[in-house]
């Protein structure tokens, strides 16, 4: 059964689901239809991604004391404008965004992603590294064998790694 969406503000199944671009970015927001209604969602025009997320997470009064000790941002600036003052807010409202980010995306931290091709080379590189390491501490210790076996496996990664495609 493949995971339903859950509400951004409180975990029931979400039913509505909204996108808003603002400035090329993509934000996305899953509402329950009882929390859609409550924060007048139904209506577009009235809709703010800034605004829900500071209902649902941060402390919606506009006396809130959470600030950013870096450009002074408020919660209620963050409410008016929908972006951050400068990158230590993120530090600054962490705590509150965190539930919010965990929800609407698979983690709060980005992944990427890594072609293949780069990913086998990074690989070969790293065994690459650990065969020397194991070399040096076999020659050290006096296993010749063992560094016999290592300078033998490093000859075939070393061939690999000549081989291996750029990306």
């Amino acid at each position: 059964m493949a995971n339903s969406l859950k509400c951004d503000l409180c975990s029931k199944p979400a039913t509505v689901h909204l996108t808003q671009i603002v400035d090329n970015k993509i934000h996305k927001v899953d509402l329950c239809e009882a929390c859609a209604q409550a924060k007048g969602v139904t209506d577009p025009s009235g809709f703010s991604l800034a605004d829900l997320l500071v209902k649902a997470s941060l402390n919606p009064s506009p006396t809130g004391d959470l600030r950013c000790p870096v450009c002074g941002l408020t919660q209620q600036d963050f409410k008016k404008t929908g972006r951050f003052g400068c990158p230590s807010c993120y530090t600054a409202f962490a705590a509150a965004l965190e539930p919010i980010l965990g929800n609407m995306h698979k983690g709060t931290a980005h992944t990427g992603k890594v072609p293949a091709k780069a990913m086998e080379r990074r690989s070969l590189y790293e065994r690459l590294t650990k065969l020397e390491t194991e070399l040096d501490q076999a020659i050290k210790s006096e296993r010749y064998e063992d560094a016999a076996r290592y300078r033998d496996e490093l000859h075939q990664v070393r061939q690999a790694v000549g081989r291996a495609p750029k990306a």
